[in-house]
This record gives structure tokens, C-alpha cells and sequence, in this order.
């Protein structure tokens, strides 16, 4: 039985493992959920005047999606290697398809919490309807009074209306956030619909396999994770060395004396080493061997971006 469970729970880990990006995007758009719930709760008033309603509404539909993607923007990794490939190196190693598919990617990963604001803020509707209550037709609705314009109309998502209108205000609110919630589901299946053309284009074009594709992401997972950790531990035996250095002893708990006995650094990497290593992968090819990442690049003693027969980039596979 320990056993049974011990190997579900490894295939469990190995799956989420796998799957980091999809789990990824699945909290921030459940974190965008729960934002966008609390934000109609505690920060939505409809000012309920005419031309303020508009404004409002559509701010407050788009004015936090705008935040949230840039947000995306500038904590994607991707991003800021390709400011330091562009900063480093240009970009003429770059085909024009290679890109406008590490754009697509950057722009893609940052796009998924602005767009679950705006499906969720127009599937609950209520900044559809203060944004758009001004311009309802007074005349689709049934036995209406005459004479009323848009500065009644726009009175309509708040509770002060004349006492011979309120009976009209739930019919109002219906047709607006009909439409609203139309809005929202279309754009849920336009993005959808996009999502699933984009993975079935990169799956087609792509000149590897599925597998060594998979390969390839478990590969950048785990060097990325292996980096950060040893990196963390060689940064703090260097400190704990210079401060020795310093004041002729250094205080350090059971696990980082033991980590300073066990990794011992003598010196740090030079910038050259940095440079080489840090900017936009793109998977390629050196006499028919794979490089996985720039690392791995540098790892192989490869120097340069040939574009000969031995050195091949496959442009649909930028990372």
C-alpha cells in the first residue's frame, strides 16, 4: 500500500512538474478571479451621470487589464533576456519569424490575467452596464414614458430614479448585462479558439518531436530550478567567505557551515561567462547535436550563431 501511494505521489509530482506553465497561469487567473471580485465589491461606484458613466465603465474594464499586462510584462523572464539579447547582441541572429515568436510569447504568458479581468468584469456585467446605460434606447422598452433622455438613462444602474421609471429598472439592467455576458462569452471563445489554433501551428511546425520537445521543457525546467538554487548556495559561501575575510570569523548556523565545508569557492564568474550565458534561447542544432539552452551553448564550448548546414536554427521553437 506505502508503495502504491509512494508511486502515485511521484506521478502526481512529476505531472505538475510537467505541466509548471499551465499551473501557472491557472493561479494567476484565479488570483485575477479573486481581484476582480473584491474590486466590484469594495472599489466600483458608478457615478451614474451622463459621460462619466462611460468613461468609468470602460476604466474600470480596461484600466486594470492594461495594469495587469504590464505587470505580466515585466515579471516574465522572457522579457528581460531578450532586452539583454537585443542590448547585447542585436538582434540579427534573429530570423523574422524567431521574433515575432518570442514576442508572441512574451506577450501571450502576459495576456492571461488582463484577459480573465475583462471576461470576468463582462460576464458579471456591472461595468458593462454603468458604461453603456446612457445609450439604451428608451424607446425598445415597453410602455416607457416619453421625453426621457440619456441623463435618466444614466441614472439607471443607481437607486435614484423617478418613482414612475423604477419599475423599468430591472428590465434595463437585464438587456445591458445580456449584452455584457454576449461579450464576455464571445471573447472567452475567441481567445479559446486562438489558444488552441497557436498550439496546433507550433505542434505542425515544429521539426522536433513531441518527445524531444518534452524533453526540451523538462531540460530548461530543471537547469533553470539546478541555476537558481546553486547559484543561491554559491552567492552565500562567497559572502560568508569575504565576511571571514573581514572580521577573521564568520557567524553561520549547523546547515551553512556545513554548506561552506561542502561547496567550497574559491572565486567568482567572470562577465564574459555571464554574458555568454544570459539572453533568448532558441533551440538549435551544432553538427547535429542539440543545444538545449545558452548554457548549455557554453557548456559545449560553442562560440557564435553560424547559420550554416551544422548549425541550425529551428525558429519555431524560441523559448
Amino acid at each position: 500500500m506505502a508503495a502504491l501511494l509512494a508511486e502515485n505521489f511521484r506521478f502526481l509530482s512529476l505531472f505538475f512538474k510537467s505541466k509548471d506553465v499551465m499551473i501557472f497561469n491557472g493561479l494567476v487567473a484565479l488570483g485575477t478571479v479573486g481581484s476582480q471580485e473584491i474590486f466590484s465589491v469594495v472599489a466600483f461606484h458608478c457615478p451614474c451621470s451622463p459621460a462619466r458613466n462611460y468613461i468609468y465603465g470602460l476604466a474600470a474594464i480596461g484600466v486594470p487589464a492594461l495594469a495587469l499586462f504590464l505587470i505580466g510584462v515585466i515579471w516574465n523572464n522572457h522579457t528581460w533576456n531578450l532586452v539583454a539579447e537585443c542590448h547585447r547582441r542585436g538582434t540579427k541572429n534573429f530570423s523574422a519569424a524567431a521574433t515575432c515568436l518570442i514576442f508572441g510569447s512574451v506577450m501571450g504568458r502576459a495576456a492571461v490575467a488582463p484577459v480573465t479581468w475583462s471576461v470576468i468584469s463582462l460576464l458579471r456585467g456591472e461595468a458593462y452596464v454603468c458604461a453603456m446605460s446612457e445609450f439604451m434606447d428608451p424607446s425598445s422598452l415597453y410602455e416607457f414614458p416619453p421625453g426621457y433622455g440619456a441623463d435618466i438613462m444614466a441614472r439607471f444602474p443607481c437607486d435614484d430614479l423617478p418613482g414612475n421609471l423604477t419599475r423599468f429598472k430591472d428590465e434595463v439592467i437585464r438587456q445591458l448585462k445580456y449584452e455584457s455576458q454576449l461579450f464576455g462569452w464571445m471573447l472567452l471563445g475567441a481567445v479559446a479558439v486562438l489558444v488552441f489554433l497557436t498550439k496546433c501551428l507550433k505542434h505542425c511546425c515544429s521539426p522536433l518531436s513531441y518527445r524531444q520537445e518534452d524533453y526540451w521543457d523538462q531540460y530548461r525546467s530543471n537547469e533553470a530550478k539546478l541555476f537558481r538554487r546553486t547559484a543561491e548556495v554559491h552567492s552565500k559561501v562567497m559572502a560568508a567567505n569575504n565576511v571571514k575575510r573581514f572580521f577573521g570569523f564568520v557567524c553561520l548556523d549547523k546547515e551553512e557551515k556545513e554548506l561552506v565545508q561542502e561547496y567550497p569557492v574559491e572565486d567568482v564568474q567572470p562577465r564574459p561567462q555571464w554574458d555568454a550565458i544570459t539572453g533568448v534561447c532558441i533551440y538549435r542544432e551544432n553538427k547535429g547535436f542539440p543545444l538545449y539552452s545558452r548554457l548549455h551553448k557554453w557548456a559545449k564550448g560553442v562560440v557564435g550563431c553560424n547559420s550554416g548546414p551544422d548549425n541550425q536554427e529551428m525558429v519555431f521553437l524560441a523559448a
